[in-house]
């Protein structure tokens, strides 16, 4: 049997939504759609998840990137799709997305194609092993994998933002990997506020050493010691510190 058979986990496409709005436009949606439902931002009573064009790429390798914008532009345009800026930095313009199932359901109201497909409650007839299906549809490079969706990279970096009055990004690979680093050695949400608050008491307003208020250094290998660092009064240098980790 030919290895391109069934060897590798299948996307799932929707025919009577395909039918409605179109191939392309339903295989993004059912994709953006499980990534809402493990995601963990909310905003104006809305799941959110983000992602760059470049990225959406790595989840579907058998477009072009302009296709995939050409099909999230009309998802956009037909009003399935809602799309906002809600990164710290407005400089950052990494999309947000979430889906409007108010104007999908009016669609599902417009006429009832008889299917044999399985759809999503939300998007029709009922399929109770959905979820399980699409799970096994994720691919590896994803913006939120499971295993991770409970990370809160974003409130993290949020929090270093405000404290130091930076923009750094919290989808940039390298700072979730640190954070990702330490949150497997049993870091908490807590204790990553904590370093920042020393840090930046520390750090700040000193010239030289304000620069290494950045995620690859707060949160790399050192992250135990300033977790734990006392506090005392002393002129630092910057020679005083390994920062290369």
């Amino acid at each position: 049997m030919s290895k391109l058979l069934i060897q590798e986990s299948p996307m799932m496409i929707i025919p009577s939504l395909a039918v409605k709005i179109g191939l392309n436009e339903s295989v993004v949606l059912q994709q953006i759609h499980y990534w809402l439902s493990t995601s963990s931002h909310m905003v104006k009573g809305r799941k959110w998840i983000y992602n760059t064009y470049q990225q959406w790429q790595k989840q579907f390798p058998f477009w072009s990137e302009s296709t995939i914008k050409r099909t999230i532009h009309s998802l956009e345009k037909k009003g399935f799709l809602i799309s906002e800026n809600w990164n710290t930095s407005k400089m950052d313009k990494t999309k947000w997305y979430t889906i409007d199932y108010e104007k999908l359901n009016s669609l599902e109201n417009q006429g009832n194609e008889s299917s044999s497909a399985q759809i999503d409650p939300v998007m029709g007839s009922e399929c109770p092993d959905v979820h399980a299906k699409l799970t096994k549809a994720i691919p590896e490079n994803t913006t939120e994998t499971t295993a991770e969706k409970n990370i809160p990279f974003f409130e993290i970096v949020t929090y270093l933002n405000e404290k130091t009055n930076s923009s750094y990004k919290p989808t940039t690979s390298k700072t979730k990997d640190a954070i990702r680093a330490r949150w497997k050695e049993g870091f908490t949400i807590k204790d990553f506020k904590k370093v920042i608050d020393i840090k930046t008491a520390e750090w700040l307003h000193n010239p030289k050493m304000n620069k290494y208020l950045r995620p690859e250094t707060l949160f790399g290998t050192k992250f135990e010691s300033y977790l734990n660092q006392k506090s005392f009064q002393r002129n630092y240098r910057e020679e005083d510190f390994d920062l290369d980790d």
